[in-house]
């Protein structure tokens, strides 16, 4: 009961190449298009269940 887990934290820093930074770039527009969707979708089915 007296046991406290120890919390530990890295931090990485990486510098990627122009082509890596493209990549980088087209994948989070790809995965901010997913959540702002699925967002969308989340919010209509709320809306629509309160009425």
């Amino acid at each position: 009961m007296g046991e406290q887990a120890v919390k530990r934290a890295f931090k990485y820093r990486f510098y990627p190449t122009a082509e890596q930074a493209d990549q980088l770039l087209r994948i989070f527009g790809c995965v901010r298009n997913v959540y702002n969707l699925a967002l969308e979708s989340r919010s209509r089915a709320w809306a629509d269940e309160r009425h």
